[in-house]
């Protein structure tokens, strides 16, 4: 999905409860009640951070042993849809493997909201505004011709001069099928007088581009906070994404995790972000072949790591080995001089809000994260003035992190453009998913280089992965796993 706008939003009503039921508890299939332990470092916190102490959970489950990942039968799958459907929403209970915290994508958490700043974006909303003189089906088979026609001629399509912030499509998308899809649900189309609304619209194009890019699908990136785990918290032993992750490499599907946090000649601080998943991956025993497709890109671009095959631990890759020309050429002394203004814009922008701040010094980043809770707007205010007012000659990324305000030397395109280099994505081959497409946040540059999914939530994008494990599986006769 390439959407042009610069901001993320959250679900207004929940996409991942169609029916508001799900099947018994006796019907499911669920992995063996081992907890994997996780210690996890917050994105972008000081170097000195702290951990939650887990010795003790870790002793716990020294011995436990390592679970077996059951099938789901096609049985499930039934003529009218409702069993697929309810796979993709069936609840976790609270003893499976990943514990208590793992949520259902029918959980409350569905709903967050972030307000109007996190639902702006050009294309939706002219697709909205449609919606006055257009159905719903009208809409969606106008937009499905004109994006075919903006991808044979992106600087001269009709759709370029309806909406000429627009940025590139690199699959097609069937907006007509993936409507119908989500209408025989919510019944969008049966509404007298309330259109779609802007969570809805955006939920029907990323389902068209689950179904794009399952096929040809080689890598696919995720966001950290907000995508794979709420904001402030870590991948804990319970996450859910786990098993996808996991089902997605054995599915020959190259993963990696594109964070902005950065931690230089310090694997241990990745390790602790990642704890759970990293266990999992010595519980199953998992071969090189399998954990050798999972990357970390840290620090935006700067970092990159990945799994040892025996210990299952994170080693830094060399940085001659996946580096581009462009980012070997950055100048020490502009980067050091591109920071030093750019923390003195960041405290100049909490003085004038009345804002009590820390600054975070970093090699490769600087921020400012807030003593004392303050709205989203603030911010976002100070983002953005970091954007207009920076001027550097090394590319740069300054963004609303939602808790801190940060500016990070690079941005996740130019760590993306790396990564299919090192690994042999082409752009129609990699899809990333994040929750921070708005103006001021990191992920908005990825779509300049490959398809994305935007999720408002960790819950969203565990629904949007089972239905690409699932497209995944009928596209390549695999076996799900749940």
């Amino acid at each position: 999905m390439q959407i042009c706008s610069r901001h993320s939003t959250a679900a207004a009503r929940p996409l991942p409860s169609p029916h508001g039921s799900c099947r018994p508890a006796s019907t499911r299939q669920h992995l063996h009640p081992t907890r994997f332990v996780c210690n996890v470092l917050s994105r972008d916190a000081p170097a000195g951070d702290s951990a939650k102490p887990e010795a003790a959970a870790e002793s716990a489950n020294a011995a436990a042993p390592a679970p077996a990942l059951p099938t789901i039968s096609d049985a499930s799958f039934t003529s009218n849809g409702a069993g697929y459907w309810e796979l993709l929403n069936n609840p976790e209970q609270e003893q499976t493997i990943f514990g208590g915290r793992a949520r259902s994508a029918t959980d409350a958490n569905v709903l967050r909201r972030k307000g109007h700043l996190k639902e702006q974006d050009y294309l939706i909303d002219y697709m909205r505004r449609m919606h006055e003189t257009h159905t719903c089906e009208e809409v969606m088979l106008k937009m499905e011709r004109w994006i075919t026609e903006h991808r044979q001629d992106p600087k001269r399509s009709r759709l370029k001069r309806l909406v000429p912030q627009l940025g590139n499509f690199f699959t097609p998308l069937k907006l007509v099928d993936a409507f119908r899809e989500y209408d025989s649900v919510f019944c969008l189309s049966r509404r007298k007088y309330i259109p779609p609304n802007f969570a809805e619209l955006r939920h029907v194009v990323n389902i068209a581009q689950v179904h794009a890019s399952a096929d040809s699908l080689k890598l696919i990136t995720f966001d950290a906070d907000g995508t794979l785990y709420a904001d402030g918290e870590h991948f804990e032993q319970d996450n859910a994404m786990i098993a996808h992750i996991i089902n997605l490499m054995r599915s020959n599907v190259q993963v990696a995790i594109v964070t902005a946090a950065g931690y230089p000649g310090e694997a241990h601080k990745f390790e602790r972000r990642l704890s759970g998943l990293l266990e999992a991956f010595r519980a199953l025993k998992l071969p090189a072949e399998i954990t050798n497709k999972f990357h970390i890109m840290g620090g935006e671009c700067n970092y990159l790591l990945r799994v040892t095959p025996d210990t299952k631990r994170l080693e830094f890759v060399a940085e001659e080995s996946w580096k581009t020309p462009v980012m070997k050429g950055w100048n020490e002394q502009d980067i050091q001089a591109m920071l030093k203004e750019a923390e003195g814009i960041l405290v100049e922008g909490a003085k004038r809000l009345n804002l009590a701040v820390d600054v975070i010094q970093k090699p490769r980043s600087v921020g400012i994260v807030p003593k004392t809770p303050t709205i989203y707007e603030v911010l976002e205010d100070i983002a953005l003035t970091a954007q207009n007012q920076l001027v550097s000659k090394v590319p740069f990324c300054a963004f609303n992190g939602g808790n801190d305000v940060f500016v990070d030397v690079g941005n996740k395109s130019l760590g993306l453009q790396s990564l299919m280099s090192f690994l042999g994505a082409r752009p129609h081959e990699t899809l990333h998913v994040g929750d921070r497409f708005t103006l001021s946040g990191n992920d908005t540059a990825t779509r300049d280089v490959c398809s994305v999914l935007w999720v408002a939530n960790p819950e969203e994008t565990g629904f949007f992965i089972k239905l690409l494990l699932k497209d995944i599986r009928k596209s390549r006769w695999q076996p799900y796993i749940e």
